[in-house]
């Protein structure tokens, strides 16, 4: 069997915020490292990461991570541990000053999507997005109800 070159292995996702595409229409993504201590590292590894509040903010030319919520680890030393503080993500120059000028239109915002491995490194997927309005939600339940219903009418039609 011929062995193939360095592969990217991505593994299935460790923590993921399933409210972001309802709560914002994301236009692009852009994967980024994260700078951990090494219980956050086993944390998310165990699949104990929070995304839901969490957003990523531009603060002198550095992008952090804000809101993430890791489990503390058992074994670690616990003291003066915060669940929630701000953690730098790992971008070029370039993508940040592109961000920042992105970000800076109205409603537009830096949102994590999803954590994973890849390569035995954690990333952090985040999205561009701008914030949905009510009807923009009530639009997209509605289309996802009747292809929902669909694909149910098309599965009963071929059972049959």
């Amino acid at each position: 069997m011929a062995r193939k070159g360095k592969a990217e292995e991505q593994s299935p996702a460790l923590a993921t915020n399933r409210s972001a595409s309802h709560e914002y229409h994301l236009i692009r993504r852009i994967e980024a490292g994260i700078v951990l201590t090494g219980p956050e590292v086993k944390t998310a590894r165990a699949r104990r990461v929070n995304l839901k509040e969490a957003y990523a903010r531009i603060v002198h030319d550095e992008v952090f991570l804000h809101g993430a919520h890791f489990s503390p680890y058992r074994p670690a030393r616990l003291e003066e541990y915060d669940p929630v503080r701000p953690r730098k993500l790992l971008l070029h120059a370039a993508e940040i000053r592109k961000l920042g000028k992105e970000t800076h239109a109205p409603g537009m915002t830096l949102i994590p999507t999803r954590m994973y491995l890849k390569n035995g490194r954690i990333k952090v997927e985040i999205a561009l997005g701008r914030g949905k309005r009510q009807y923009d939600k009530r639009e997209a339940k509605i289309r996802k109800d009747q292809e929902r219903e669909m694909a149910r009418a098309q599965s009963s039609r071929e059972v049959r």
